[in-house]
């Protein structure tokens, strides 16, 4: 028995190591939609928020780059800070973590506390998934990796579908703290679940904050992170500006847009799967295929916002597309960062943050120079194929310096005899 199939078997009271695995990654998944609803639930109640702590619209969606922020912070400090901590005891921290925050910004009661508690809220976003991807790739071994990962990112994905518009439906009814309300009883059931179903995990090797900073020095690991912020830096200037270019040139009314972004949602959900069996079979070509398929998508999307609904149905494959690049990518980062694999795979969070940041600029910035509402798109479908010619650039360079690129197992405990042939799943 290997000592991943070793580590959920101890645990498993009878049950099928297969099967628990399933337990381990929907516990993770459910960490994931509770941390997608309290992102972009803000977005839809900024009103409601507005008014209810007397500050205008425009000053309240300062609380939604106060989340970010706190991603963009937290994912790499918290890896180096926590290197030498077990990923079981990690896991359960950061959801206690990211449940507080929640918590104080529910009970905030006026807009700089609401302000500090969203930052709190935000900083164990990206370690959350970088650990959790890295445990689901390490249960889920050889063959199946990206598979895992693309599970645990879909619950981000059905947040989008399922979390956010329930919220948001809440928050309208009973007001913006009860959407906060049902957020921190998600985390509250995440802590509760991953306490129950993660094993001890004794095979996975704690570092230390030396090994996960000199990680950095790897160029491979920069040159990942940029396909990332510069290939979703278009999917994100698409769904910025969604709304009112499906109203202003589909001639839509905002009963739509609701819609618009549940299709989107459920395509997100679609293309974590096909996008973790792709990279499983294909590696970097996975990254390669998502993000030239998003930048196509795109491009019909511009030529399609004129015409109304196709533009709605449009917005799934767009969704299905983007989405599909994000398991290989998660990855590959685990696959270059050597020893640093905490510190890479949170900082792919910090990444898609800064392309969230990077979209909404661009698009912002080709709408102020009168290009219009459809120019966001045509803009991301341009940065979509800079992704892609950033991860030839990076592939280019791995074989250039000679640096091989296996299928790594996620980690092996100092004085372990390594577990057969990784690449050959033996």
């Amino acid at each position: 028995m290997d000592t991943e199939t070793q580590d959920v078997a101890a645990s498993c009271d009878g049950e099928h190591p297969a099967r628990r695995v399933g337990w381990v990654v929907g516990a993770l998944a459910l960490g994931g939609f509770g941390i997608g609803t309290t992102e972009f639930v803000a977005m839809g109640l900024l009103p409601n928020i507005a008014s209810s702590l007397g500050v205008s619209e425009p000053t309240a969606g300062h609380l939604i780059s106060a989340y970010a922020l706190g991603v963009v912070v937290g994912a790499p400090l918290i890896a180096v800070l926590a290197a030498r901590v077990s990923r079981r005891t990690l896991l359960i921290a950061l959801m206690v973590a990211f449940t507080l925050g929640n918590a104080l910004s529910l009970v905030a009661q006026n807009y700089p506390t609401l302000m500090a508690a969203r930052f709190v809220a935000g900083l164990p976003h990206g370690a959350y998934f970088g650990v959790a991807s890295l445990v689901a790739a390490h249960l889920a071994g050889p063959g199946r990796r990206a598979q895992a990962v693309g599970q645990v990112m879909m619950g981000l994905s059905v947040a989008n579908v399922l979390g956010v518009p329930a919220a948001t439906w809440l928050g309208q009814a009973l007001g913006w703290r009860a959407a906060l309300a049902l957020v921190v009883v998600i985390g509250a059931v995440t802590v509760l679940a991953l306490w129950r179903v993660v094993p001890d995990l004794r095979s996975m090797r704690t570092t230390d904050p030396a090994t996960e900073l000199g990680g950095l020095r790897h160029g491979q690991i920069w040159l990942t992170l940029l396909v990332g912020v510069v290939g979703f830096g278009g999917f994100f200037a698409f769904y910025t500006y969604l709304n009112t270019a499906l109203t202003s040139l589909g001639g839509l009314s905002e009963a739509a847009v609701p819609i618009a972004l549940m299709l989107f949602g459920a395509g997100m959900v679609s293309g974590n799967y096909l996008g973790g069996r792709l990279a499983d079979r294909l590696g970097d070509k996975a990254i390669a295929i998502g993000m030239a398929s998003a930048a196509s998508a795109l491009v019909l999307f511009a030529l399609l916002v004129s015409t109304g609904w196709p533009a709605v149905i449009m917005t799934f494959f767009v969704g299905c597309s983007g989405s599909a690049a994000i398991p290989g990518l998660q990855t590959r980062l685990m696959d270059v960062a050597h020893d640093a694999q905490t510190i890479a795979a949170a900082l792919n969070h910090s990444a898609l943050n800064v392309a969230n940041a990077l979209g909404a600029w661009v698009g912002g910035l080709v709408i102020a120079h009168g290009l219009g509402y459809r120019a966001p798109s045509l803009v991301g479908a341009v940065l979509a194929v800079g992704g892609v010619l950033v991860l030839a650039a990076a592939v280019a360079a791995a074989r250039r310096s000679g640096e091989e690129m296996p299928q790594r197992e996620v980690a092996v405990p100092v004085g372990d005899e390594p577990v057969g042939d990784v690449r050959s799943g033996r």
